[in-house]
Order: C-alpha cells, then sequence, then structure tokens
C-alpha cells in the first residue's frame, strides 16, 4: 500500500489538467494513466474467459500493483515512475507542445535513475540499461546495456545506480564503482583535460559502499568501507566540503574529505551548489541521533544557516533538536526532513510552493506544513520524499509507506 502527495509547480498537465501552474498545498495523487491500454485488453479477455476465476483475480492483482509507486526519478526533459510490479513508464516534457507517456520496454526494474538529460535502468537480475546524450550519442532515445561493456566480465552485476547531472555511476556486487558519461569537471575522478567523457563505464574506485551525487550535480561522493569519503568534480561554490585550503572550480582526482563530524553516513543529498549529508550517532545502541551538515553556498537559506561553509557544520533548529530525523530530501535551494514523529519540517526557495506550505514566500526559519494525518489504526505512514527537478523549477512528491507504529 501507497500513496502519494504533490506540491509545487505543475509541470505535469497530463496528471493534473485542472490544477493551477504553482500547487501550493500538498495534494493527492494516484497514477491511473498507466494501463489504459492493458485495462482494455483485459476486459476483452475477462469477456473471453469469463469462468476463470483464479486467472481474473491474479489479473486485477496484477492491476493494482501497476498503480503502486515504488519509485519516482527526474531530470530535465523526462520523468520515470517506476511500479511494483517491476514495470516503469516514461512522462517526457521536451516543451509545452510535445508532452507524453509511454511504457519502457524493460521488465523486472529494480530501480530508477534520471540525470539532467540522460537515464538509467538497473534490473532485478543486475543489468543496467541507460539511453542520453552522454551515453549514446548516436542514438540518444535508445537504451543499451551499459553493464555489459564493463571490461571485466566478473564485474557485471550491479547493486546500485546513481545518476549525476551528465554522469552515470554504477556500483557492483563486488563494491567496485564505475562511471560512464561526461568527465568535464573531474566528475569521474579523472583529469578532465585528458579524458573529457566516455562512452563506456570506466573504473573510478574500488572498496566503495556507497555513491552519492544528483541529478543536476557536475560532482560526486564515494564512500567506502572504513566510512572514509572521497570527492571530485565541480568544486566553485565549496560544495565537496574540502575546506577553505583547497581551492579550484574543479577537482579533477578523487580527493579525501578531511574533518567530516563523527559518525556514520548515512546519506549525501547534492544540488547544484551544495550538499547535505545525514550522519548517525554510532556511540548509541536505541535510536541513535541522526544530525544533518551542510556545505557550500547559501542561498534562501536552503543549507539551513545564513552564510557560505567550506566544510560540513551542523544544521540546527529547536523543531527537530529533541527529535530523531528519519528522511531528509534537498534541493539546490531548499530542504525537508522528517522527523520521528511524522513532522515534515521545510526551510529555503519557495517561488513556486514547492515547500508545500500554502503560499510563495521564502522560508529562512524552518517551520512545520500540515500534511493528510498519517496515522491509520495501528499503523503509522513513513514518508520517502522525493524532490525532483524539472527545467530548473522544483516539484515533490512524498509516498507514503504504512510501517509498524514501533518507530
Amino acid at each position: 500500500m501507497n500513496d502519494c502527495l504533490f506540491f509545487g509547480e505543475n509541470q505535469f498537465p497530463i496528471l493534473f489538467e485542472n490544477e493551477p501552474n504553482k500547487i501550493i498545498k500538498p495534494i493527492q495523487f494516484k497514477f491511473e494513466k498507466e494501463n489504459e491500454n492493458e485495462n482494455e485488453n483485459e476486459n476483452e479477455n475477462e469477456n473471453e474467459n469469463e469462468n476463470e476465476n483464479e486467472n481474473e483475480n491474479e489479473n486485477e492483482n496484477e492491476n493494482e500493483n501497476e498503480k503502486q509507486i515504488k519509485q519516482i526519478s527526474t531530470g530535465n526533459y523526462s520523468t520515470i515512475f517506476l511500479f511494483e510490479n517491476g514495470k516503469a513508464i516514461e512522462y517526457l516534457n521536451e516543451n509545452d507542445s510535445n508532452q507524453n507517456l509511454s511504457k519502457i520496454q524493460i521488465e523486472n526494474i529494480q530501480k530508477v535513475t534520471v540525470g539532467y538529460q540522460d537515464e538509467a535502468i538497473l534490473t532485478k537480475e543486475g543489468n543496467v540499461f541507460a539511453k542520453g546524450k552522454y551515453i549514446n550519442p548516436e542514438n540518444p532515445n535508445q537504451f543499451i546495456n551499459i553493464s555489459s561493456l564493463i571490461e571485466d566480465k566478473n564485474d557485471r552485476i550491479i547493486e546500485d545506480i546513481v545518476s549525476g547531472a551528465y554522469s552515470i555511476y554504477l556500483l557492483t556486487s563486488n563494491q567496485n564503482a564505475y562511471g560512464i558519461g561526461s568527465n568535464n569537471y573531474g566528475q569521474l575522478g579523472f583529469d578532465s583535460k585528458t579524458l573529457q567523457k566516455t562512452e563506456k563505464p570506466i573504473l573510478i574506485m574500488k572498496n566503495v559502499s556507497k555513491i552519492f551525487s544528483g541529478n543536476s550535480s557536475i560532482f560526486v561522493f564515494l564512500l567506502n568501507s572504513n566510512q572514509e569519503l572521497f570527492g571530485s568534480g565541480w568544486n566553485e561554490q565549496r560544495q565537496l566540503g574540502l575546506g577553505e585550503s583547497i581551492k579550484g572550480i574543479k577537482i579533477d582526482k578523487l580527493t579525501k574529505i578531511q574533518n567530516i563530524p563523527k559518525g556514520k553516513i548515512i546519506d549525501i543529498q547534492c544540488g547544484d551548489d551544495n550538499s547535505i549529508m545525514l550522519i548517525e550517532d554510532e556511540n548509541q545502541n536505541q535510536n541513535p541521533k541522526r544530525k544533518l551538515y551542510s556545505c557550500g553556498k547559501y542561498s534562501y537559506n536552503g543549507l539551513g544557516k545564513n552564510e557560505h561553509t567550506y566544510e560540513f557544520t551542523e544544521i540546527k533548529s529547536f523543531l527537530f533538536e529533541n527529535d530523531n530525523i528519519l528522511d531528509f530530501s534537498a534541493g539546490n535551494s531548499h530542504t525537508l526532513i522528517l522527523t520521528s514523529n511524522s513532522k515534515l519540517i521545510v526551510f529555503g526557495y519557495n517561488f513556486y510552493g514547492q515547500l508545500g506550505t500554502g503560499d510563495t514566500k521564502h522560508h529562512l526559519i524552518p517551520i512545520q506544513i500540515e500534511l493528510p494525518k498519517l496515522r491509520f489504526n495501528e499503523e503509522i505512514f513513513l514518508i520517502i520524499i522525493f524532490i525532483v527537478k524539472m527545467k530548473n523549477h522544483f516539484f515533490i512528491i512524498l509516498l507514503l509507506f504504512p510501517i509498524l507504529k514501533k518507530i
């Protein structure tokens, strides 16, 4: 069971036909159009096989799974909706007169990710299919199996995929990180003077546990099994957190990030010119405290502070100082935080209503926004927040998953 809430700029006129351009309060969203043609075929099959009740029940369950959204990922011109049944559809938004929904002809999908112009799909078998200008320049609209292009045949099972603005990163089952696409700012960890781009995945680093980037980010973070963090790429606003001593618009090689706050790195969200990190206290066995740290460009207080920072420094607010942080999501100039008490706290840029506050005023101080009731009987809904970007405008989609109340 899941559900969605939407607020921000309405870049989906096909899905939100009767809504204004700026949706400033959360509205409920259910996907009904992804399987219209299949529904027609299923109705014909039901008429032909009226007595086959078991098959009809299976079809009904399959139809329901096709409406259950598992993940959403978006870039500058497209958005991919992944459903619980492992199928996905693509929403193209090249311009106001060219918008359409189409099924992706790949099944058993585990994860999808969309960059500025490129897309990647990870299947449950560990294969990665990708398309886009920097992946397949000769035919950018055709998916190709990029995992099969890895030279080491024993390293072609992929566990995770991450999109940057113009690059795609692969994490293999052997804990090796690969990159494909643009390297114009060293975001693949190589000197951009000798390697501008690559159409085959190249090995970036071994012994990697997590990769972090963003669909508008020209930089990357790699975390190894020893909790050591490395970064490379665009660094004009010090968004890599390397400190004031390491300067330069771009960092052409993987560089270790020093002076990271103590604790376990849970997640890093990357914008154009900033980064926000979630760290968990490893000294607490039960309900360990989680804190947020940010670095990079200050804009509309989207980093939770009123100054540029060269290293990761803590974001503080009385709204969550006595509460724990379950999850968060960050755009270029605005941030949303979910606490363990089901509070949704927002701050930053809000011109398109992407904070869901009911207005379009920028909020420099964190505030809590009102959402529909999340508790139902003995269940509490965990909000997984997706901040997605389309043509430099933002909107937010929340997936609500029921979990046990004991959180």
